[in-house]
Formats: C-alpha cells, sequence, structure tokens
C-alpha cells in the first residue's frame, strides 16, 4: 500500500505546485501577458475559484464512478488544465486554464485521502491521509521554489509545464497501484448531500474555515514581516518560504499517529496550539532567529489542523463521504482568501504589521470554539445512534 499512497501523494505534490508557483513568477506572468502585476494576480483568485466551484460539483458529477476511474478523471483534468495555461496565448484565455486547472483540486484532494484511509483501514486512517496531504506540504519545499527557479530560469510557462508531466506522472502511478475502489452502497448524490448537511459535518467545515484562516493570515504577509520587522533580506524570503514547508511537514508527520489514537483531542490541541503560537509569534518576529523559528513553528501547529479534521469530516459523513471530503479542501480554500483579507484589513487599519498574527490568534480560538461545539455534536449523534441500534436489537429470548 506505500506505493499506492505514493502514488497518491505525488498527485498531491503537483496539485500543491500548480497553487503556490505562480505567486513568485506574478511578474514574468505579467511581463510576458502585457498586463500589470495586479491583473497578473487575478490568475491566483482564478485558481482558487476553480477549486471552491470544482470541489462539489466534479464530486457531485462522479458519485456513481469507481474511486479509481474518478481518481484519474481528476488528474486527466488537471493536466490539460496546466498544459493550456501552457499554451494561452494571452490574459483571459490563462484566466480561464487556471480555473480550469482548480477545478480538480479539491475533489482529487477529497477522495484521494478517501481512498488512502479506506487501504489502510480505521486503525490508521488519519496516518494515511497525513501520508497523502504530505505531497503539499513537500510541493512548498520543493516544487515551490524550483518551480519558481525554473520560471525564472526558462520562462514561467516551463514551471507549468513541469507541473503537467507531474500530473501524468501521478496518474500513471494511480493507474499501476492504487487498487480498484468501489463507491459505497448508497452514496449517490442524494446521500452524499444529505450527509454533507450533518450538524457534525458542517461544524467541522466551519470549523476548518476559521483554524486554517488563522495560519493565512500570516503566511500571506510573511514576506514584509520578515523584511520590515525581523530584518531580513529580500532574498531571504525563498527560504524562509521553504521553511515554512518544513514545518507544515514535521507537523504532517506528527499529527497523524496522534488522531489515530486520538482523533478530536489532537484537533483541539492542534488549535489551542496554533492560537498560542500566533500569539508568540507577534513577540518572536523582532529577531531574525526567532522569527524563522517561529514560521517553522507556525507551519507546524498549522498543518496539524488539517489531517484530523478531514478524517472527522469524512468519519461523521458515514458511507456518503465523497462530497463531504472535498468541501473540506473548498474550506481550506475560503480559509486562505478569509485569513489573507482579514490580515490586510488590520494592517490597512494602522494596526501595524504584527497584527495579522493577533487577527490569526483570534481566528484560531474561534476555531477551537467551534471544534468543540463540533465534538458535543459528534456526541451527541454517537449517543442517537448508540441508542437506535439499541432499539432495533431484539432482546436474547428467555428460557
Amino acid at each position: 500500500m506505500a506505493v499506492a499512497l505514493l502514488a497518491l501523494a505525488l498527485g498531491a505534490f503537483a496539485i500543491g505546485t500548480t497553487e503556490f508557483v505562480i505567486m513568485g513568477l506574478l511578474p514574468e506572468v505579467g511581463a510576458d501577458l502585457g498586463v500589470p502585476l495586479s491583473s497578473a494576480g487575478h490568475l491566483i483568485s482564478a485558481y482558487a475559484l476553480g477549486v471552491v466551484i470544482g470541489a462539489p460539483l466534479l464530486t457531485a458529477l462522479s458519485t456513481r464512478l469507481p474511486r479509481k476511474s474518478a481518481l484519474l478523471l481528476f488528474l486527466g483534468l488537471f493536466v490539460v488544465g496546466n498544459l493550456t495555461t501552457v499554451l494561452a496565448p494571452e490574459h483571459a484565455t490563462v484566466f480561464a486554464a487556471r480555473v480550469v486547472a482548480g477545478l480538480p483540486h479539491g475533489a482529487y484532494l477529497g477522495l484521494a485521502t478517501l481512498v488512502a484511509a479506506r487501504l489502510v483501514g480505521p486503525a490508521k486512517q488519519a496516518t494515511a491521509v497525513s501520508r497523502v496531504l504530505l505531497g503539499l506540504t513537500v510541493a512548498n519545499i520543493v516544487g515551490v521554489p524550483g518551480g519558481t527557479y525554473l520560471g525564472q530560469l526558462l520562462g514561467w510557462r516551463a514551471a507549468f509545464l513541469v507541473v503537467a508531466a507531474l500530473g501524468g506522472l501521478a496518474a500513471l502511478g494511480v493507474a499501476a497501484f492504487v487498487p480498484r475502489v468501489e463507491a459505497a452502497p448508497g452514496s449517490g448524490l442524494r446521500s452524499e448531500l444529505s450527509a454533507l448537511g450533518r450538524r457534525p459535518v458542517v461544524l467541522g467545515l466551519t470549523t476548518a474555515v476559521f483554524g486554517f484562516a488563522g495560519v493565512f493570515a500570516v503566511y500571506s504577509y510573511v514576506s514584509p514581516m520578515m523584511t520590515e520587522l525581523a530584518g531580513l533580506n529580500g532574498g531571504a524570503i525563498p527560504v524562509v518560504l521553504a521553511l515554512f514547508g518544513v514545518g507544515m511537514t514535521l507537523g504532517s508527520l506528527l499529527v497523524g499517529p496522534l488522531a489515530d489514537r486520538a482523533l478530536l483531542p489532537t484537533i483541539y490541541g492542534s488549535l489551542a496550539a496554533l492560537a498560542v503560537v500566533l500569539v508568540l509569534f507577534t513577540f518572536a518576529v523582532h529577531t531574525p532567529l526567532t522569527a524563522v523559528l517561529g514560521i517553522i513553528v507556525l507551519g507546524a501547529a498549522g498543518f496539524g489542523v488539517t489531517a484530523p479534521l478531514q478524517v472527522f469530516v469524512m468519519d461523521r459523513a458515514g458511507t456518503a463521504p465523497t462530497l463531504a471530503a472535498a468541501s473540506n479542501h473548498s474550506a481550506f480554500n475560503l480559509a486562505n482568501a478569509g485569513g489573507a483579507w482579514l490580515g490586510g484589513l488590520g494592517i490597512g487599519a494602522g494596526w501595524g504589521l504584527t497584527s495579522p498574527a493577533w487577527i490569526g490568534a483570534v481566528l484560531a480560538a474561534v476555531g477551537l470554539g467551534l471544534a468543540v461545539l463540533t465534538g458535543s455534536a459528534h456526541h451527541r449523534e454517537r449517543r442517537q445512534e448508540d441508542r437506535e441500534t439499541a432499539a432495533e436489537t431484539p432482546e436474547p429470548a428467555r428460557g
């Protein structure tokens, strides 16, 4: 199963690379397309738009497909979107291509984590999910810096050509090594929508939005914080971003086994740790060494939220978890956008460059409160299920 998980993680690596590599290539993209930097930045929003639309839409359309076939379909669409990005001649068509490339993002990651959990069984599903999502964290260490360097050296389109090739390689790996996994009985669209509306699932998704928004309130403004507050040279920023990815990887490796042992306590602990780290970061960011260490710890604490929430949402969706699993990645993308927006509001209000960290701490604390409500709803639902099971079980005959 290790090779199958590796193939699924490679798809996540390609997705993570294409999502973030464009941020380091905006000057090259703008110059090549003949548009200002602000217009080039809209291509980031185009991808996010594709993610938010595509996660529920593609998942809904593929509920009756075998899991492996759906994964290959999503990877195929991903390759087409990135190849179209390479070939698109002007800004409008590149924008459309980025939307297409983002469509399978949440659908693939949701289904890949679901398949990974099914392959290893309930006892190790959090570890399996974290291993697949490890592809996203490694993308921030290797894929994004490497793609940025390649794009600056050979032109920005070269980066997306390599991403398309990685998506094709992941598809070959899935075809060769991931076993056929059928959709569970009763997992049609109606069941998926019903599962998505369950109270613990809704609360879990809302927790993801607020909790992870705390991370991106800071991450979105890490460059000015590091240069203006920590005093680092601008050339050190790619290294800082890579170290954030290292922290994410460490968090992924640590949190999976913990969540397998105690899922809800791991979610509570991760969100509480994130809030504390964000508060401490407001003080640590004023010195180069502590600022860099703070970024690593922030990456670890932030990614500690993702895999446990993914497993929780899948678990509470019951026999129809596909749409819920995909929607969780839409929630994380909403967190990205919302955290960046709220962090920017703090800076714009004149509260200073540390204000995004304070805002992020508040968001993480709200996420923790929602997680506690989620846990309470989960326990009530479990007790109700136990009562219904007990009522349906016939009493043994008395002799």
